[in-house]
């Protein structure tokens, strides 16, 4: 199998009519393609193999996540340039569902000589079994109560030890808010719980619901600087128990409750304020205005929701959104993200006054970026805490969702909203922006 790397570029190129923007380093350590250049290495055929069975992102993934695919050089480079190959929606229909270009380039009847080719590099006809960390496939209704709590688990009960490493001391598990982008993580861990702490007006004494606490940071944020009584919800074990042993730590259980509990199930309104932070992600299209709804009605009148969301592009044909295969399957099973114009109109809908929308975008990049950082310095640490492909798993979606932010793909959204009573005095303060004074 002499100069593989040289047979797979042709052909490669071949089928997709256009130069790779990566080099080739295949498993007979032969190398091809643009000098400079960050190269894909394909460690064994098994790689192509993973690639031409499920072409595009969920291929590209497991071939990674098995640690048969691997690059050499700038990862985030090598990313970009395949982006416009796996990730990319058709740009002349917007409306159309997305499909990777790849898989249109392989359907194209003139490539076929070429694809057998590749078949044939690829050595056994039999598709590769999936990595161990794939997530099995879920039947049945989206977002039962058993099976939200099945999905968080497969994320957050990987082990705190190596979410600590990744996030670093704050073990804020959300997009940060930059001050300056010369500052630390946990200085702009800080500088955003406490921004949502002024959106939200917390005072001494008041009631405080944070939805999807994770490791407790909001709850006791609120708590030692701003004297609330706050309860944190997760469907974590590992979260809650991590987020209780710090309350007790801080001497802070007469003010601070843990709680293993769905938001659907929390009945002991009304509170005062509620921050939903890097949650909303998991409800899904079909349980929103429930969501919206039962956070409306756990508010009294006059309080005031934080909701922290990621948000997607908007398509013309809304019903053509389909979820990333590599993030449902490895990453965030059953999670769906919507364009904030949607969040916005459903918290309406429920009956919120919405008063501010902030984009925080840019900043999600800059914190994913220190979250790969963090854990490709201590990556040694990292494998032995979970396993190889898990890391990889990690590596790999910090790093896309790092451009994806930067590439204005996906965005991120602070939404402020008030159950503004019937009066309509709402309490927010004239001047906009109060809260950065």
């Amino acid at each position: 199998m002499a100069d593989a790397a040289g047979r797979l570029t042709k052909l490669a190129e071949e089928v997709l009519g256009v130069p790779l923007p990566v080099r080739i380093r295949a498993w007979d350590h032969s190398e091809s393609g643009p000098p400079g250049a960050p190269a894909l290495v394909f460690r064994s055929r098994r790689a192509l193999r993973h690639l031409l069975f499920k072409p595009g992102e969920l291929g590209l993934a497991r071939a990674w996540v098995a640690g048969d695919l691997d690059v050499d050089g700038d990862l985030y480079a090598a990313l970009d340039g395949l982006a416009e190959m796996i990730w990319e929606r058709d740009p002349e229909d917007q409306a159309k569902p997305r499909r990777a270009p790849v898989l249109r380039a392989l359907a194209r009847p003139e490539v076929r000589s070429a694809v057998r080719e590749l078949l044939s590099l690829a050595g056994a006809p039999l598709p590769p079994r999936p990595p161990a960390e794939e997530a099995p496939k879920s039947h049945g209704p989206l977002h039962t109560l058993r099976r939200d709590k099945q999905a968080i688990s497969h994320h957050y009960d990987v082990g705190n030890d190596f979410y600590e490493l990744v996030l670093g001391p704050s073990m804020v598990y959300s997009c940060a808010y930059w001050e300056s982008p010369d500052a630390t993580l946990e200085e702009a861990q800080r500088d955003k719980l406490d921004l949502i702490c002024r959106k939200l007006d917390l005072k001494e004494g008041e009631r405080l619901l944070d939805v999807g606490c994770g490791w407790g940071s909001m709850v006791l944020h609120a708590a030692e600087h701003y004297g609330v009584r706050a309860v944190g919800v997760t469907l974590s074990e590992e979260q809650a128990a991590y987020a209780r042993k710090r309350v007790a730590d801080a001497g802070l259980t007469d003010r601070i409750e843990i709680r293993v509990q769905d938001y659907r199930l929390v009945k002991d309104g009304p509170y005062d304020a509620i921050s939903s932070i890097g949650m909303a992600e998991h409800v899904g299209r079909a349980r929103y205005a429930e969501y919206a709804a039962d956070l409306h009605h756990l508010l009294k009148p006059g309080g005031r929701l934080l909701n922290h969301q990621i948000a997607r592009r908007p398509l013309a044909d809304e019903d053509s959104y389909r979820v990333d295969e590599f993030i449902d399957r490895y990453v965030f099973p059953d999670g769906e993200l919507a364009p904030v114009g949607q969040t916005v109109g459903a918290l309406e809908d429920a009956g919120f006054e919405v008063r501010d929308v902030e984009a925080i975008r840019e900043h999600y990049a800059l914190t994913l970026r220190q979250w790969v950082a963090n854990l490709e310095r201590h990556w040694d640490r990292a494998i032995r805490l979970t396993t190889p492909g898990r890391a990889r798993v990690w590596r790999l979606y910090m790093a896309a969702s790092a451009l994806s932010f930067e590439r204005n793909r996906i965005g991120v959204n602070q939404v402020l909203a008030v159950r503004t009573p019937e009066s309509g005095a709402s309490g927010m303060p004239l001047r906009a922006r109060e809260w950065r004074s």
